[in-house]
């Protein structure tokens, strides 16, 4: 076959939030945990929901649907959370997204993700890849180091420093 007529597929993680789905393109996604009890942390944005210790590490946790501008929910027994990694100024961070629950794996091949959509300047979609249609749903597909900006970082990186072995270790019984 010709390789400029072959579709190269690609693979992602679907989650929902609420009744939108989204994804992320699995090579940014290192685990996905069950809900575990998040230590708050005061004096960081709201959608900081705190931090979890992952074999030593400190993971700072975004509520993701706090992120998106969406209401925050209780958890169920679907609620999870996904390790990923952000990549902002040749910074690598890992960051924990609390999601409602994972969907499925997704091969999706480059023509079926289309560019997002421009809806003015209010609207904001540079964190998007493009979203694609799966079954008649549009699924937001996510551009993880955007979804975390700059700032956002820094903020983050200021937490890990905050939070000290001691602590840490309140929260691993």
């Amino acid at each position: 076959m010709d390789e400029k007529r072959q579709k190269k597929n690609i693979s992602y993680l679907s989650f929902y939030l609420g009744d939108e789905i989204f994804a992320l393109h699995v090579s940014k996604v290192h685990k996905i945990l069950e809900m575990t009890p998040i230590t708050g942390v005061p004096h960081t944005p709201d959608y900081m929901k705190g931090v979890i210790n992952l074999r030593g590490k400190v993971l700072p946790v975004i509520d993701t649907r706090i992120k998106f501008g969406m209401p925050a929910m209780e958890a169920t027994k679907k609620t999870c959370l996904l390790v990923t990694e952000a990549n902002i100024d040749q910074d690598e961070i890992m960051v924990c997204l609390l999601v409602d629950s994972v969907q499925s794996v997704l091969k999706l091949n480059d023509e079926e993700v289309l560019p997002p959509p421009g809806i003015g300047s209010k609207y904001q979609s540079d964190f998007m890849t493009g979203m694609a249609r799966v079954n008649e749903k549009f699924i937001m597909v996510l551009d993880i180091d955007k979804v975390m900006c700059k700032d956002e970082l820094l903020n983050l990186n200021e937490i890990k420093k905050v939070v000290t072995d001691n602590e840490l270790t309140n929260f691993k019984k």
